[in-house]
């Protein structure tokens, strides 16, 4: 029996082609449903299982509610810079180093949680008012040589909710916690 990819409990990202308005609703969706199913991911969580690593290797969980936070800030931006410039090329962060800095250990995960409510609550107000031809505009990151639309910047942050909610709910599967 193969164990599975503890770095993947969803999978890698795959993207899709050409988005139905339901199939990009239903994005929307999860995005919308991230802060809460976060926040049920932690609940109960004492210091010890906060700093208990998703995966030998890995992040702790306190380190990835705090990488949600950071990456969807920088999502957000993304999109409203994909939405008033022509195709800007957005910067890349170091994720691996943010998720180091002092904040991350200093600063409890209740304040990440409480920053994804508000930024999903702006972010997904702005998604459901988009058009198709809004979500088509593109944005350049420079480690990707084709331009990315906002469609798949859509399909992208909504695995990766997935993605950590998954590192967390499975770690606790795993522990019995």
């Amino acid at each position: 029996m193969t164990q599975p990819d503890l770095r993947y409990p969803v999978g890698r990202f795959t993207p899709e082609t050409d988005l139905s308005p339901e199939r990009r609703a239903a994005l929307v969706a999860e995005i919308a449903e991230l802060p809460a199913q976060l926040r049920a991911a932690v609940a109960g969580l004492d210091e010890r299982r906060l700093a208990t690593p998703y995966r030998p290797g890995g992040w702790t969980v306190r380190q990835l509610v705090h990488h949600v936070a950071d990456s969807h800030l920088n999502a957000y931006t993304r999109f409203k810079l994909g939405l008033t410039e022509e195709a800007p090329q957005i910067k890349p962060y170091d994720e691996v180093r943010w998720a180091e800095l002092p904040d991350v250990a200093a600063v409890p995960i209740d304040a990440s949680l409480r920053l994804v409510e508000a930024l999903h609550e702006r972010w997904v107000a702005l998604l459901r008012a988009l058009t198709p031809d809004q979500f088509a505009r593109t944005v350049q990151h420079p480690e990707h040589p084709q331009p990315m639309s906002l469609d798949r910047l859509l399909m992208l942050y909504a695995w990766h909710g997935r993605h950590h909610v998954a590192h967390v709910t499975s770690l606790r599967e795993r522990e019995g916690w």
